[in-house]
């Protein structure tokens, strides 16, 4: 199979398409709402960063937070006994918006910057993608559609990328994320309207 050519409905359908975290176009908040998204959903996350950006709209302005302060802000995000402190030492690595790091090696340095968190940093920066995002949809999807069966996301990741041309990598795996929030559902898939269903693994044990 040319996964490169079969992907490339898929790929034009979403090339492009903003990440449904509300980033607003800026650093700061993209690599803020990324290290929160982790085990939450990004409409939640987009709630909750509203107050917190009026109230520290710079990297340096969250450098000088409290844990104390940021818990009133974030405290029903999943996790955030873990992810305000990476929060604070975060902020402090970098110091500055213009020092935030723009390649994946620099990014993974940074508290709660996983590979999958920096590899949506560098698609929305628009950089050179240096890996596939691979988030929980992208780990139902991809099986179905025959690509990887592993069940961790590094692992997966490892899987995919030799599998496509390494400048369609930061559309490839967001591609699938947003087949998997729009049509490659948990349960009850909506498989005849989907452009991957020629290529599909899945529909071809459902037909």
């Amino acid at each position: 199979m040319d996964w490169n050519q079969a992907f490339v409905p898929l790929v034009d359908k979403y090339r492009g398409k903003d990440h449904p975290l509300d980033w607003q176009k800026n650093r700061y908040c993209l690599i803020v709402m990324v290290l929160l998204s982790a085990q939450d959903s990004d409409r939640h996350i987009n709630e909750v960063t509203k107050p917190l950006f009026e109230r520290f709209p710079t990297m340096s302005h969250l450098a000088a937070a409290t844990e104390g302060e940021l818990f009133e802000l974030l405290g029903s995000v999943q996790g955030a006994d873990r992810k305000i402190p990476w929060l604070i030492k975060l902020a402090g690595m970098v110091g500055t918006d213009a020092a935030i790091p723009d390649k994946k090696a620099g990014l993974m340095k940074l508290p709660g910057i996983g590979t999958k968190s920096a590899n949506v940093i560098l698609r929305e920066f628009k950089l050179p993608a240096e890996g596939i995002i691979v988030d929980l949809h992208v780990l139902r999807v991809a099986p179905r559609l025959g690509l990887s069966q592993a069940k961790d996301g590094a692992k997966m990741e490892k899987d995919l990328m030799p599998l496509f041309d390494p400048e369609d990598w930061g559309e490839v795996g967001m591609a699938m994320s947003f087949l998997g929030r729009e049509t490659c559902r948990p349960t009850r898939p909506h498989c005849p309207e989907c452009v991957m269903n020629p290529v599909c693994a899945y529909t071809d044990k459902t037909r």
